[in-house]
């Protein structure tokens, strides 16, 4: 009976996902020698980690739908597959956008941030105003599968999403917006692409929501943006030097913050690495191309 493939995880997964790979690959600690790789996106995909796996690595599996962690270029190069996982993710992440729209305008996380302070609090009809969804605005930018639940969602609370696409005049799409929901892949054209400019081009009245990469906003120019009116807030779950977060936003009350947590939910995180195991076992068992390939 031959050796079962070699695969080399990045870091710790789901039990069921281990469960999974170690039914059917042998696995190892180190890249090196490795048949395939399971990655989680912390990890730094480029051609240094390429070159110590070594010439038997035929797949890189990403555990994740973003690739920004990943040198496509070497990998191609090399003649190696890079697979991710689309789709699984796409109602929890979208569902997420949504409850930090809520969070903000509904000021729900500042809400929690004052009473864990213990300031004394009584009902009042003017205490802690929010906003309601309802007739907002919603500029989508990214009308990728994320961007587009996204969108179905946001109108069930009574919002008006409108798409700005690749080629569309992206301030006009600003300027429009009540609420401006960031849903583009981390490309080197979308580095930054909501800088200064994008802001001044922003109703001072409207708001940011992102969780697609942290490196789509300029943080720095996001800190003064919010520090000066120039937005009137800001829900972020990823940030530019993640896990790093600007000090500047933590002391901001019209700032709601999560830790990545887009697709973490736990059937989905277990979805995401299933699939990252079926991209595996279709290219190293089955000897076909997995049909979650990064074209």
């Amino acid at each position: 009976m031959s050796q079962p493939p070699l695969v080399h995880v990045t870091g710790v997964i789901p039990d069921r996902v281990h469960d999974a790979l170690a039914s059917e690959f042998e696995l190892t600690g180190q890249a090196a020698g490795a048949d395939g790789v399971l990655s989680l996106i912390p990890t730094r995909i480029d051609a240094a980690f390429l070159d110590a796996a070594g010439p038997r690595l035929r797949i890189v599996a990403n555990y994740g739908v973003g690739i920004d962690n990943i040198d496509l270029e070497a990998a191609r190069a090399r003649g190696i597959v890079v697979a991710n996982t689309p789709d699984v993710l796409t109602r929890a992440t979208a569902e997420q956008a949504i409850v930090l729209m809520l969070a903000l305008l509904r000021r729900t996380a500042e809400g929690d941030r004052f009473l864990r302070r213990r300031a004394e609090w009584r009902f009042s009809l003017e205490f802690m105003l929010g906003e309601s969804l309802d007739r907002k605005r919603i500029a989508i930018v990214g009308p990728g599968r994320i961007g587009r639940e996204t969108a179905r969602l946001a109108e069930a609370f009574g919002a008006e999403p409108f798409f700005v696409g690749r080629g569309d005049p992206l301030h006009d799409g600003l300027r429009d917006a009540d609420v401006v929901s960031l849903h583009v892949p981390a490309t080197a054209e979308a580095h930054h692409l909501i800088d200064t400019a994008a802001f001044d081009a922003m109703k001072p009245t409207a708001v940011l929501v992102n969780t697609a990469r942290g490196s789509v906003v300029d943080e720095a120019a996001l800190v003064a943006a919010l520090q000066t009116g120039r937005i009137a807030g800001a829900a972020l779950d990823v940030f530019e030097f993640e896990p790093a977060v600007s000090p500047e936003l933590l002391e901001l009350e019209n700032v709601v913050l999560a830790p990545h947590l887009g697709s973490a939910t736990r059937e989905t995180r277990e979805a995401m690495g299933l699939l990252a195991v079926s991209a595996l076992r279709a290219l190293l068992i089955e000897g076909v191309m997995p049909s979650n390939v990064v074209p």
